[in-house]
C-alpha cells in the first residue's frame, strides 16, 4: 500500500469523524483543531493508557494537576520569558511571516535546529533564499517569543501579564516539595502530568504535528546527584533493542544502528537513565500496536539542546514528512529546582534519609509527549486498506479502539433482541447499535472506525441464547453465549 500522507490522514480523520479544523464555519483558525465524537474517545484512552502505564502500575511516580495560567515569575525563573523563542523571516513585500529553520528545511532539506540568528542569515544569503509567496527578498531575521500572552484581573498593564504555559513541567517543579513530602516520596521518584500546552507556532503545520494549543504527558523523574548515573531498574530493559542515532553519528553522516540497550550501554554511547526510558517509552507504543520499525532514538546534536539540558535523546517516528520528533527526553540536572529556588527564596531541597543531608534532586530524564502526535503515530500505524474486503481497516489495538463494541441486528425484525443486549453491554463498554444497510456494509463501517468486535445477532439467538462475534482484524468469526459475552469481551480488548 501507497503511504498515506499527512494530508490524506487528515481528510481521513474528518470524513470520519476523528478531527475536524478548527471554526471552520469561518474559514478556520491556524494551528487549532477540535477532536469529533471518535477523536475524542481515542484521545482519552490514550491518556488513560500512558497514566496507567507512567503513574498507576510503578510505586515510584505520582501525578498531579497543575493550572494551565501560573504566575508570571514561574516563566522568568525557568527561562522561557528570555530563552522560549524561534526565529522568524518576514517578507519584505506581501509581509509573510516565516519560520525560519523550517523553511530553510524544507529548501534545502537539512537538519538547522539550533542554529543562530547569524547562521541563518548566511544561509539564507549564501543560497539566495526569496520569499515563497512573492519572491522577494526577506528583511532582517527577527527572535520571536512563543509563549501567549494573557491579562489576569480588570487592569490590562504591564503588572497583569501572565503566560498561557508553554510546556507542563514547570508546574511540577513549582508543587515539588509538596508533592514530595505530601506523597511520602523517596529518591529516585517520579512526578506526572497530562495537561494542555501552548506555543504561538509562526508556522503551524502537518496537521496535529505543529500546533498551537496542544496536549503534554509528561514525567519529571527525580535522583540524588550522586547516584545520577545509576539506574535501578536498568536491568528490566537490557534485552530490549532499539534504533541508535548518536551525535556522533549525525556528524559522520552514518545511519541509525539496531542493537540491544547491553551492548549500547557497553559502548558507552548512552547513559542508563536515558537508555531505561527511551526503552520504557518505545515499549509503550509498541504495547499498543506502533510498529517498532518506525521507531528510532536519536540524540542532541550540541547545538540542538534546551537551554537547561545536560544531555537530550530524542524518540523519533518515520511520519509521512521524514523522522521526527515524538518524544523528548532531557536531562536537565538540578537547573529548573535551583532556577526557582533562587527567583522564589523558598528551600526545595529535600532530606535523603540515606546521606542524612539535604539535597537538590537532579532530573535524570523527563519523558515529554505530545498527545497529538502520540494519536497520529497510533492512527498511521494502524490505518490499513484492505484490496480483498475493498475498504479501509483501522486496526487500532482494543484498548485504543473509541469504540469496543457493535451490536447488530441480522435483520430488523431482531431488533428487540439485539437493542436488550446493547443496553447491557454498554454499562460496561463503548458501544454502537447499528440496524442500517446490510450486514457487510455495517461491518465495513465498523472496520473503518477500529471497532475491533461486532456482535451480530441472528434468529439462532432465539434457540440457543448465543451470538456471532467478529474479529476486526480477520474477520473470524465465533459464536458465544450470551451469558459469557461480558467476560469474553472484557479478556480479548486485555489479551487481543
Amino acid at each position: 500500500m501507497e503511504k498515506l500522507s499527512i494530508e490524506d490522514m487528515a481528510v481521513f480523520c474528518k470524513r470520519k469523524g476523528f478531527v475536524y479544523p478548527n471554526s471552520e464555519l469561518y474559514g478556520g483558525f491556524s494551528g487549532f483543531w477540535d477532536f469529533g465524537h471518535l477523536g475524542v474517545e481515542l484521545k482519552n484512552n490514550i491518556k488513560s493508557e500512558w497514566w496507567k502505564y507512567h503513574v498507576q502500575q510503578r510505586e515510584d511516580i505520582v501525578g498531579i494537576d497543575g493550572s494551565i495560567i501560573t504566575h508570571p515569575k514561574v516563566w522568568q525563573a525557568s527561562g522561557h520569558v528570555e530563552n522560549f523563542e524561534d526565529i522568524m523571516l518576514k517578507c519584505s513585500k506581501c509581509r509573510q511571516e516565516i519560520r525560519a529553520d523550517h523553511f530553510i528545511e524544507d529548501k534545502l532539506k537539512t537538519n538547522v535546529e539550533g542554529s543562530n540568528v547569524n547562521e541563518m542569515n548566511d544561509i539564507i544569503k549564501k543560497n539566495k533564499l526569496k520569499c515563497p509567496k512573492c519572491s522577494s527578498d526577506f528583511e532582517k531575521i527577527e527572535q520571536f517569543n512563543l509563549m501567549f500572552k494573557t491579562s489576569v484581573g480588570p487592569k490590562e498593564d504591564s503588572s497583569s501579564i501572565a503566560y498561557l504555559r508553554p510546556e507542563t513541567a514547570q508546574l511540577i517543579f513549582a508543587d515539588f516539595k509538596l508533592v514530595a513530602d505530601n506523597a511520602r516520596l523517596k529518591l529516585p521518584f517520579g512526578i506526572a502530568q497530562i495537561g494542555k500546552g501552548f506555543r504561538n507556532e509562526i508556522s503551524p503545520r502537518d496537521f496535529l504535528f505543529r500546533c498551537r494549543e496542544f496536549e503534554m504527558m509528561e514525567v519529571e523523574y527525580f535522583a540524588h546527584p550522586e547516584k545520577a548515573d545509576k539506574c535501578p531498574f536498568i536491568d528490566e530493559a537490557m534485552e530490549e533493542e532499539l534504533s541508535f542515532l548518536t551525535a556522533e553519528m549525525q556528524k559522520k553522516k552514518q545511519k541509525p544502528v539496531r542493537m540491544k540497550i547491553k551492548d549500547a550501554l557497553k559502548k558507552k554511547i548512552i547513559s542508563e537513565w536515558h537508555a531505561y526510558w527511551l526503552a520504557a517509552e518505545q515499549k509503550w507504543f509498541t504495547g499498543l500496536g506502533a510498529k517498532q520499525e518506525n521507531f528510532r532514538v536519536r540524540q542532541h546534536l550540541k547545538k540542538e539542546k534546551s537551554h537547561y539540558a545536560l544531555d537530550t535523546w530524542d524518540l523519533e517516528y518515520n511520519f509521512p514528512f521524514g523522522w521526527k520528533e515524538l518524544q523528548g527526553i532531557a536531562n536537565r540536572t538540578d537547573f529548573d529546582l535551583k532556577r526557582h529556588i533562587k527567583f522564589s527564596g523558598s528551600d526545595l531541597s529535600i532530606f535523603d534519609e540515606e546521606t542524612r543531608k539535604k539535597i537538590v534532586p537532579y532530573v535524570v530524564a523527563e519523558p515529554s509527549q505530545g498527545v497529538e502526535r502520540a494519536f497520529l503515530v497510533f492512527m498511521f500505524d494502524s490505518y490499513f486498506y484492505d484490496k480483498k474486503r475493498e475498504n479501509v481497516v483501522l486496526k487500532l489495538h482494543p484498548k485504543l479502539a473509541p469504540v469496543k463494541v457493535g451490536v447488530f441486528p441480522l435483520v430488523n425484525k431482531l431488533d428487540n433482541e439485539a437493542k436488550k443486549l446493547y443496553d447491557s453491554l454498554k454499562k460496561d463498554f463503548n458501544c454502537i447499535f447499528d440496524r442500517s444497510g446490510s450486514i457487510g456494509r455495517r461491518y465495513a463501517r465498523a472496520d473503518e472506525i477500529g471497532i475491533p468486535y461486532c456482535i451480530t445477532i441472528d434468529f439462532d439467538t432465539l434457540k440457543d441464547k448465543a451470538v456471532t462475534v467478529r474479529n476486526r482484524d480477520d474477520t473470524k468469526q465465533v459464536r458465544i453465549p450470551i451469558k459469557d459475552l461480558r467476560e469474553t469481551i472484557r479478556k480479548l480488548i486485555n489479551n487481543p
